[in-house]
C-alpha cells in the first residue's frame, strides 16, 4: 500500500499538470482563445493532461486530480473517508502553485496586467465567454460533472480495459471542456477554478461558489448512482488500498 504522504504528492503534482497546462494554453496564448479553433486547444490541452497525468501517476494516488472526482469515489465507496479531505487540500495547493507559476510566466508578456486579465477564470453572465446567465452556467457544471465523474467510476470498474482508461478519460474530460468552454471557460473541477479565482480576485472569487456547488452536486448524484448500479461488495473490497484508481 502507497503511504498518505506519497499519494497526496502525487495528487498535488497531478492536479498542479493539469492547471498549469489547461490553463496554460489559454493565458499564454494572445491569439483570441475563445474562438473556434482556440476551443478545441484548451479543451484538447485539458484532455491530454489528464491523461499524461493519469499514465503517470495513477499507480501512486489512484489518479484524481479534481475534488469532484474525489468526492465522487468516496460516495461510490471505492474511496476511503478519511483520506478525502487530505487529497482534496492536495489537489488545491497544487492548483494553487500551478496557478502562481502560470502567472509569473505570463508577467512576462509585455502590456500583461494580471487584474486586466481574466487569467482563465471562470464565470458566468458577464464573464461567461458568451455571456451565458447563471442557470445555464448551473446546469452545464452540473451535467458535465456527473457525466465526467461517472465515466472515471466505469473505467474504473472495468479492469479489461485498464491501459487505455486514460485516454478514454481524457477524452471525455476533452469533450466536456469543448462544451463549457464558452459557458463558464471550463471548470468542471473545484480545485481549477479556485486557484485562478485566487489570482483574479474579485467577481472570481463572488462566483466561485458556484464552481464548487455544481461539481459537487454532478460528484454526489454520479456516485450514488454508480453505487445503486453496482452494489457495494466489489466497491467494499476497493477501501484497502486508499487510492480509488481511476485507470
Amino acid at each position: 500500500m502507497v503511504t498518505l504522504g506519497k499519494r497526496l504528492w502525487s495528487e498535488g503534482v497531478g492536479t498542479a499538470w493539469l492547471v498549469f497546462v489547461g490553463c496554460g494554453s489559454s493565458v499564454l496564448d494572445t491569439a483570441g482563445v475563445l474562438q473556434g479553433s482556440g476551443a478545441l486547444q484548451i479543451s484538447l490541452a485539458f484532455g491530454l493532461a489528464f491523461a499524461t497525468a493519469s499514465y503517470a501517476l495513477r499507480n501512486i494516488s489512484g489518479g484524481h486530480f479534481n475534488p469532484a472526482v474525489t468526492i465522487g469515489f468516496t460516495v461510490a465507496q471505492r474511496f476511503p473517508v478519511g483520506d478525502l479531505l487530505p487529497y482534496i487540500v492536495a489537489q488545491i495547493v497544487g492548483a494553487t502553485l500551478a496557478a502562481a507559476c502560470l502567472a509569473y510566466v505570463a508577467s512576462g508578456r509585455p502590456g500583461f496586467e494580471l487584474g486586466a486579465s481574466n487569467f482563465a477564470a471562470n464565470g458566468f453572465g458577464a464573464h461567461s465567454p458568451a455571456d451565458y446567465p447563471l442557470h445555464s452556467a448551473l446546469a452545464i457544471e452540473f451535467m458535465l460533472s456527473f457525466v465526467f465523474v461517472i465515466a472515471c467510476l466505469l473505467v474504473a470498474n472495468r479492469k479489461e480495459i485498464a491501459p487505455v482508461a486514460p485516454l478514454i478519460t481524457g477524452t471525455c474530460l476533452m469533450l466536456s471542456y469543448l462544451l463549457s468552454i464558452p459557458v463558464t471557460n471550463g471548470a468542471l473541477n473545484p480545485a481549477r477554478s479556485t486557484a485562478q479565482a485566487l489570482f483574479v480576485g474579485n467577481w472570481a472569487l463572488d462566483q466561485l461558489w458556484l464552481f464548487w456547488a455544481a461539481p459537487f452536486s454532478g460528484a454526489l448524484v454520479a456516485g450514488v448512482l454508480f453505487s445503486f448500479l453496482n452494489g457495494s461488495a466489489d466497491a467494499s473490497a476497493r477501501l484497502g488500498d486508499g487510492r480509488g484508481d481511476i485507470g
